[in-house]
């Protein structure tokens, strides 16, 4: 495979169809209950399955378990042709087995407007495109609760982003309509939405953690929330602790990566990070704290298993 960059993905992603077998396609894989705050008992590492989509889905959670993650995070775009309404009752049955075979859980959701479906933009002037989006968010909210995820990570740049004269502040309106849409049935469904803050080389439309709470306030529903990603913090001025206190309260899920997107171990994170890993532990973090690369060039199991040496060197430098 050739470099494959975050940047790479965010140029591609309008037009990808998704190729990973669905194989012996996945009900019921939900988040253990979690310890009360103070009592850390150890992070809760998951990965994101892109980088190995051209597997079958057997050999991918099987990779991520065998590499010590205990959750697998879903990009439903690589798994079919069409949307998820190509995932029968079945198949997303089938697919829970094999996580849990695997040892792992189902976090959740991420990427969730990346196509196929075709066409689909949360916040455009356009309310028919809207309407369509809105009702395909939907479709991942059950797909997402078929599998016993608990998390929606609401990143998906190009479906975010202003069209044609729009102003951010159009676009955010949408966003807001669009997240009160759909809130009451991700809590039927035990899911959470949560808001990813992206930088602006990603989008224009909230590139920084105040303006992502800001969405959340806005929409002022439990199912709404917001995560933190190491990787989007370029518009930030401040420091990973400070921004980590801050919006502590509001952190429902941990993306993490090298800054350059790459695995961890391949840059200075096994450094750089162990401050804001000690906080989490100090704070009695105990969600999920999932890898997200977006170079997928050395591979799934290379990737899986360096991060995992990485995270685990982090957690031996804590106190």
């Amino acid at each position: 495979m050739s470099n494959y960059t975050r940047r790479d993905f965010l140029k591609t992603t309008g037009g990808i169809a998704g190729a990973a077998s669905v194989g012996g396609l996945v009900w019921g894989c939900g988040q253990k209950k979690q310890a009360a705050k103070g009592e850390w008992k150890g992070f809760k590492y998951s990965m994101c399955n892109e980088s190995m989509r051209e597997l079958p889905w057997e050999e991918q959670c099987s990779i991520i378990g065998n590499s010590g993650y205990k959750g697998v995070e879903i990009a439903a775009f690589t798994l079919v042709k069409n949307g998820v309404g190509d995932i029968s009752t079945g198949q997303r049955k089938d697919m829970v087995k094999t996580i849990q075979n695997a040892g792992l859980e189902c976090v959740g959701l991420h990427w969730l407007l990346a196509p196929p479906p075709k066409g689909l933009h949360f916040t455009t002037p356009d309310a028919t495109v809207r309407a369509k989006s809105v009702a395909y968010l939907n479709e991942l909210i059950d797909f997402c609760g078929d599998l016993g995820g608990h998390v929606m990570i609401f990143g998906s740049p190009k479906q975010r982003s202003t069209v044609g004269a729009e102003s951010v502040e159009e676009a955010k309106k949408h966003f807001v309509e669009g997240l009160a849409a759909v809130a009451d049935h991700a809590q039927q469904r035990d899911v959470k939405i949560l808001v990813e803050h992206l930088d602006h080389t990603q989008t224009n439309v909230v590139n920084t953690l105040a303006e992502t709470l800001d969405i959340v306030k806005r929409v002022n529903h439990p199912a709404i929330d917001m995560m933190f990603d190491f990787h989007n913090t370029k518009d930030e001025t401040e420091p990973f602790k400070v921004l980590i206190k801050r919006y502590y309260d509001h952190i429902q899920h941990i993306h993490v990566q090298e800054m350059d997107g790459q695995y961890l171990g391949t840059g200075d994170a096994v450094t750089k990070y162990v401050g804001s890993f000690q906080l989490l532990k100090d704070l009695g973090y105990n969600k999920w704290i999932s890898l997200e690369v977006f170079d997928f060039t050395p591979g799934g199991k290379t990737i899986a298993e360096g991060s995992m040496k990485a995270l685990k060197e982090i957690e031996a430098k804590l106190v």
